[in-house]
């Protein structure tokens, strides 16, 4: 679920409130030298972060930063988290600045670069996390660094979380283990994570920015059908593979029904404005305006963005079956992947699968418990910054 590009906004507020969006030479090349650093620091799953955590919190000491103000802390040796604080005047309740100094595994026979040493080619670069996300993890060291030189006092407290392990989650997934072990570090009005929204270029031009206020549920499901099994030459109607089929065939005829919340009526209205397409810019606007135009929704639907937008979806991903061509097969299993809006409910989710597929002897279950993600509410004061900085900027 995303709304009007957050890694910008973050980037305009910084520099914005610093001084001049233009940067000196000596900051774009301190800028990617913080990136080529982090770049090639291996912070996978295995690897940990505290070497990330290291390099990142020897440059905000070097710019002054010390004390209660900068501390690295985590669940154990490798789950390292930074925490910073540049003070403000405290006229205003602080405001937390999150991002995840982890990277997925990257194997070298995989890419046409190393994916650990920084690349720059032909105007782009290449690296595990140039996008997800120490581009954004640099810009956050680099503007910390920038603003204690330059002396500037917000009139709130900027703390910006460095963590560990948001892609493999689990008991050591930094932000979770801050709010639980030291939620007093965090403690914030509101947070902003650059990990989320997107933007858009058209013709060199930005012309939307986009700023996620939720995130759907991910939640997968296991399909099993069982049988006694048998030679294939007596074969039975009681197929686990067919019977299978059948369900997946009957997941993939249905629709969840269209339900707009507020981020997704007031995005498909920002978006008519830019589309170029002129029927798919009223139906945009049509059911932005009334979620209940089924007509436009099922047209709108043919785009899977679209799509995802407007309704839970539940697609399969995964399907196993059989253990020998000659043998009637005995299990038969499928995984389901749901994506479910923030105001559907699990439960109903489960519920809608099974009315649907309509065998009671294909087992339907959880493969992990749900994590709810409620919405963020379009906060006029917030989104009313973001769009007066995204505009001075683009």
């Amino acid at each position: 679920m995303r709304f009007l590009t957050l890694v910008l906004f973050l980037t305009g507020i910084f520099r914005s409130l610093a001084v001049d969006t233009f940067l000196p030479e000596k900051e774009k090349v301190r800028a990617k030298e913080i990136f080529r650093e982090l770049i090639e620091i291996r912070s996978t799953h295995d690897q940990g972060t505290a070497k990330m955590a290291n390099a990142i919190a020897t440059r905000l000491k070097a710019a002054g930063f010390t004390g209660d103000d900068l501390q690295v802390l985590g669940p154990k040796a490798g789950k390292e988290n930074v925490v910073v604080r540049l003070r403000g005047t405290g006229s205003g309740k602080p405001i937390l600045f999150i991002g995840h100094t982890d990277v997925v595994e990257a194997k070298r026979e995989d890419w046409s670069f190393d994916p650990f040493i920084l690349t720059e080619r032909d105007g782009y670069f290449y690296g595990r996390g140039t996008t997800d996300m120490k581009n954004d993890v640099a810009d956050f060291v680099d503007n910390l660094v920038r603003l204690k030189e330059e002396n500037f006092k917000p009139s709130r407290d900027f703390v910006v979380a460095f963590t560990a392990d948001e892609e493999s989650g689990g008991t050591d997934n930094g932000v979770e283990w801050l709010l639980v072990k030291h939620r007093s570090l965090i403690d914030a009005e509101f947070c902003v994570n650059p990990d989320g929204g997107s933007g858009d270029i058209k013709d060199g031009k930005y012309v939307a920015l986009g700023v996620q206020t939720a995130e759907k549920v991910y939640l997968s499901f296991r399909l099993e059908a069982k049988d006694k099994g048998g030679h294939s030459s007596l074969p039975t109607t009681n197929n686990p593979i067919f019977r299978l089929a059948q369900a997946l065939a009957h997941v993939s005829n249905f629709r969840f029904p269209v339900h707009l919340n507020e981020t997704a009526r007031k995005e498909f209205a920002i978006m008519a404005e830019t589309e170029k397409d002129a029927a798919t810019a009223t139906d945009l606007k049509a059911l932005s305006a009334d979620p209940g135009n089924w007509a436009a929704a099922d047209r709108l639907a043919t785009n899977p963005v679209y799509n995802a937008l407007m309704r839970t979806t539940a697609t399969a991903t995964m399907i196993s079956g059989g253990h020998a061509e000659n043998a009637l097969p005995q299990t038969a299993t499928a995984v389901i992947n749901c994506r479910i809006l923030p105001e559907d409910s699990a439960d109903a989710v489960e519920a809608t699968l099974k009315r649907i597929i309509a065998d009671e002897n294909i087992a339907v279950s959880r493969i992990d418990p749900p994590q709810p993600s409620p919405a963020s509410p379009v906060d006029p004061y917030i989104f009313g910054l973001v769009e007066k900085v995204g505009r001075e900027l683009w």
